[in-house]
C-alpha cells in the first residue's frame, strides 16, 4: 500500500441486481481522475446486503478493470471469520493487492479477540497481501484498539496498514505511537482528512473516500498537496468541498402525528441519492436503506449548490464524463422524482 487517495466505491444497483456497464463506468471515472486505489464492496458498497457471489461478482470485475491502472483493495471483513477467510481467498485469487477488514458487528469481540480470532489469521494466511483493519465503532459496536493494532502490525508486517473512522485524532495519534513511523494511518472519514493529514503526531497517508465516489480528481489533489507539504492548497481544496465532506450522515427533525423524531440518513444513502440527481450510475440503495425526507434532501442539495458555487470546477469532470448540466440537475425539481419519502 502507498499513501493517496482511495475511492470506497458505491456499487450501482438496477432492476436486474448489480448494474454492470454503471460499475465499469465508475470505475473508469476514477482511473481517469487520478484516484491511487479503488475499494470495491466496502460497506459504501453496501457489502451487507450483498450475497457472497454478488460480493465476489463485483471483486473480480474491479480487480480485471484496474490491474495495472490503480490499486484494489477488497472488502472481505465480516463478522466470521471463516467467511472472511474464503472471501479473502478469492479477492487474492483476483489480483487484490489488499483486503479491508472491518471490526466484527454485532457479535461484539473484544480488541484482543478481534486482532487473534480475525485478523491475525487473514494476515498470516496471505502474507502477501496487505491487510486492512477497519476501525468505525459508531457502526460496528466494537473496536481494535491502537495498541492491538500496534502488536499485530509487530507479528505480520503485512498488517502494515489502517482506515481510521473513529472521529479523535487522540486515537489517531495513539495508533501513530503504537505503530511507529512506517504504518500507513488512512481517514475513514472525509471530514477529519486534512486534519488527520497536517497533524505532526499523526501524519496521515491520505483516505479512503465516500465523497470521492463524485469527486476523485479534487479529493486526489488535496491528498497530494498535504502530502507535499502544500497545506494551504489543500486547505483551500478542502475547504471548497466541506459543505458535501460533512453530509455522509445527514440529520433531519421530522414531524410525525406523534410528535418530532430525529432521522438520520446513513451513508450511502446521500452520496447514492446525489450521484442519481447527476445522472451518475448508481440506483437506489438495497432495503433495510432507503430514500432520503424531504429536508434532508434539500440539505443535501444545498450543500451541494453551495460547492457549485465555490468551486464550479471541481464538477467539471462529471459534467463531462457524463454529459450533464450540473447547474440544472442541482436546480430543476424534476431530478429529484421519486428520490425522498414525500411524508414520514
Amino acid at each position: 500500500m502507498q499513501p493517496g487517495s482511495y475511492t470506497a466505491l458505491i456499487t450501482p444497483f438496477d432492476q436486474n441486481g448489480i448494474a454492470v456497464d454503471g460499475l465499469e463506468k465508475l470505475v473508469s471515472f476514477q482511473i481517469e481522475n487520478g484516484i491511487t486505489g479503488i475499494l470495491a464492496v466496502g460497506t459504501t458498497g453496501e457489502s451487507p446486503t450483498l450475497d457472497w457471489d454478488e460480493h465476489i461478482r463485483i471483486i473480480d470485475i474491479v480487480a480485471k478493470q484496474t490491474q495495472n491502472r490503480c490499486i484494489c483493495i477488497a472488502g472481505t471483513g465480516s463478522n466470521n471469520t471463516a467467511e472472511t477467510l474464503e472471501a479473502t481467498k478469492h479477492a487474492v485469487k483476483s489480483g487484490c493487492e489488499a483486503v479491508l477488514l472491518v471490526d466484527p458487528y454485532y457479535n461484539g469481540p473484544s480488541s484482543m479477540e478481534i486482532r487473534r480470532e480475525y485478523a491475525e489469521p487473514v494476515a498470516a494466511e496471505y502474507p502477501e497481501t496487505t491487510v486492512i483493519p477497519y476501525i468505525v465503532p459508531g457502526r460496528t459496536g466494537a473496536q481494535m484498539f491502537p495498541e492491538d493494532l500496534g502488536l499485530l502490525f509487530k507479528n505480520h508486517p503485512n498488517a502494515n496498514c489502517v482506515k481510521e473512522a473513529t472521529a479523535s485524532l487522540e486515537n489517531m495519534r495513539r495508533t501513530r505511537a503504537c505503530c511507529g513511523e512506517k504504518y500507513l494511518i488512512l481517514s475513514g472519514d472525509d471530514g477529519i482528512t486534512y486534519d488527520m493529514m497536517t497533524d505532526p503526531d499523526i501524519r496521515g497517508g491520505g483516505v479512503i473516500s465516500v465523497i470521492s465516489n463524485i469527486f476523485p480528481g479534487p479529493v486526489s489533489e488535496m491528498v497530494k498537496q498535504a502530502l507535499d507539504g502544500k497545506t494551504d492548497a489543500a486547505r483551500k481544496i478542502f475547504e471548497d468541498l466541506k459543505p458535501l465532506f460533512d453530509l455522509v450522515t445527514v440529520k433531519t427533525t421530522e414531524k410525525t402525528p406523534f410528535g418530532e423524531v430525529t432521522c438520520r440518513s446513513r451513508n450511502p444513502v446521500p452520496v447514492k441519492t446525489l450521484m442519481q440527481v447527476l445522472a451518475m450510475p448508481s440506483g437506489p440503495c438495497r432495503r433495510p436503506l432507503g430514500k432520503m425526507s424531504r429536508a434532508g434532501i434539500q440539505t443535501l442539495l444545498d450543500a451541494a449548490r453551495k460547492v457549485y458555487a465555490s468551486a464550479p470546477e471541481a464538477f467539471g469532470p462529471v459534467a463531462d464524463f457524463f454529459g450533464v448540466n450540473i447547474e440544472k440537475r442541482l436546480n430543476d425539481p424534476k431530478y429529484t422524482e421519486g428520490l425522498v419519502y414525500e411524508e414520514y
